[in-house]
């Protein structure tokens, strides 16, 4: 029952966008002329192996700000984007600027908050929010886990800021066939959710339910290629992603919570038609080493209750899934 009225809410929302935004278009529509600002609404939709499903209609303005003539400055520019986010467990809203003051250079800045609920599927229990905690006192052996939460007993927030370095080769050696393209990006995190107190732990979108309040550290490395005269595919590119728990909870170091994790990305992006594109990703990520088969709460195991191993290191890399997100640009 829960789960048809969740997809009953997810396509009115799509119906709700598909008959307001192309409307708000026509209304804007000489904007760009006028002001200088660009405007663009888009539709998306993500799906993964894990299984995971997100839907997602983005508002964004780029403005011109301190352009110059020369080839540095020519596209300096401003961008707000503006984001709802649903799942079948949570819904947010998030906001971001990107302020691009020189050709290989962004600084970013940005925020979210949200909510969700919980699900029970098939029998399996999906989270969207709530305090993780153990059932029972330590006796040895790791603990099984419960999630106290109810369907908007919070609001999960983050903020971040971070300074992106992009460079294109074509823009030093002209040419279709020059486009090697290389971005890396560094940002550092606060997120919250408003239950937790002291130094709960909480879960948030059928996550590993490790979250602290306090600071994390994120970063994204990506060389890629965009393809000259392809009438489909559009870019291939390697990503590896990083992130890093800053909370420094005592006797966090047994179980690995500064512990670096990392994604590595095969991408590929497609170009269907001008409005309609997509990307599919292949993962791998890192998970840590435990010295036996349960893989990071995979079965709700309470994860301070476990160790780290000494052998083979502290971390093993393993498949993660694969992803695609589609994107329909309304205007």
């Amino acid at each position: 029952m829960v789960r048809g009225k969740s997809v009953l809410l997810v396509f009115s929302v799509i119906a709700g966008m598909l008959v307001f935004a192309p409307a708000a278009a026509g209304a804007e529509e000489g904007t760009p002329r006028e002001t200088g600002v660009a405007a663009s609404t888009e539709l998306g939709v993500q799906i993964s192996t894990m299984p995971e499903l997100k839907l997602l209609a983005a508002q964004s303005f780029t403005l011109p700000f301190l352009r110059g003539s020369g080839p540095l400055s020519a596209g300096n520019n401003l961008k707000a984007a503006f984001t709802v986010e649903l799942s079948p467990v949570s819904i947010n809203g998030r906001g971001e600027l990107t302020w691009t003051p020189i050709a290989f250079l962004q600084a970013v800045a940005g925020g979210m908050a949200g909510s969700g609920w919980n699900i029970d599927l098939l029998g399996m229990n999906i989270y969207g929010i709530g305090i993780n905690e153990p059932v029972g006192e330590p006796a040895g052996e790791p603990r099984q886990t419960e999630v106290r939460g109810s369907a908007f007993d919070g609001v999960v927030w983050r903020l971040w800021g971070g300074v992106a370095l992009q460079f294109d080769l074509a823009a030093l050696v002209p040419g279709d066939w020059n486009h090697i393209l290389f971005r890396a990006y560094n940002e550092g995190r606060y997120g919250a959710y408003s239950r937790a107190r002291g130094e709960e732990s909480w879960i948030f979108e059928n996550d590993a339910g490790e979250n602290r309040n306090g600071w994390s550290w994120y970063a994204s490395y990506v060389i890629g290629y965009q393809m000259p005269r392809s009438p489909v595919l559009d870019t291939i590119a390697f990503m590896a992603e990083m992130e890093k728990n800053l909370y420094n909870t005592p006797g966090g170091d047994r179980w690995g919570e500064g512990l670096t994790r990392w994604i590595f990305s095969s991408l590929f992006n497609f170009r269907i038609t001008p409005r309609f594109s997509a990307t599919v990703a292949v993962q791998m990520r890192t998970l840590r080493n435990y010295g036996y088969s349960d893989l990071e709460n995979e079965n709700r195991v309470w994860y301070q209750d476990l160790e780290l191993s000494g052998d083979n290191g502290k971390r093993r890399l393993l498949f993660y899934r694969a992803a695609a997100v589609l994107t329909y640009k309304l205007r």
